[in-house]
């Protein structure tokens, strides 16, 4: 299980090859990888958004997110998880988040990969504020 919370830009395609290749005890074990990856739109409740940032309080944060990745674990015959999560500034088209799940089966790959993504837009603690053309507002968890 990995949980990165990252200021930069991230590909979330490098970074799963990378989590991949790091975990030699993953070879051979898994026959599925389901994968989740959120951008940034470039509209929301009506109006073109031009960015948005991204705040969260980084112990709780990371905790929160160990949390549901150790859930989905003891829940489903899973592998391993990797959850990835950006903060600061984000433009559109921007990877905000990236939840890997590897397997045996795909049934349970995808059963705790949606767990994962779900819990964390749910309840994971992060404050958005978009930038319109109307200027900047915050924005309700959905």
């Amino acid at each position: 299980m990995k949980i990165l919370l990252m200021e930069k830009a991230f590909d979330p395609w490098q970074e799963i090859t990378r989590h991949q290749s790091e975990q030699p005890a993953l070879s051979g074990k898994f026959g599925a990888t389901t994968v989740f990856v959120g951008t940034l739109r470039d509209f929301n409740q009506g109006n073109e958004v031009q960015a948005m940032m991204l705040e969260h309080y980084a112990p709780m944060t990371k905790k929160h997110l160990e949390r549901v990745a150790e859930e989905a674990l003891s829940r489903w015959p899973i592998a391993d998880v990797l959850v990835i999560h950006r903060y600061g500034e984000l433009r559109p088209n921007d990877p905000i988040v990236c939840v890997a799940v590897w397997a045996a089966h795909r049934d349970a790959a995808f059963a705790a990969c949606r767990h994962v993504i779900d819990e964390l837009k749910a309840r994971a603690p992060f404050w958005k504020q978009e930038l319109t053309q109307k200027g900047r507002r915050w924005v309700a968890p959905e």
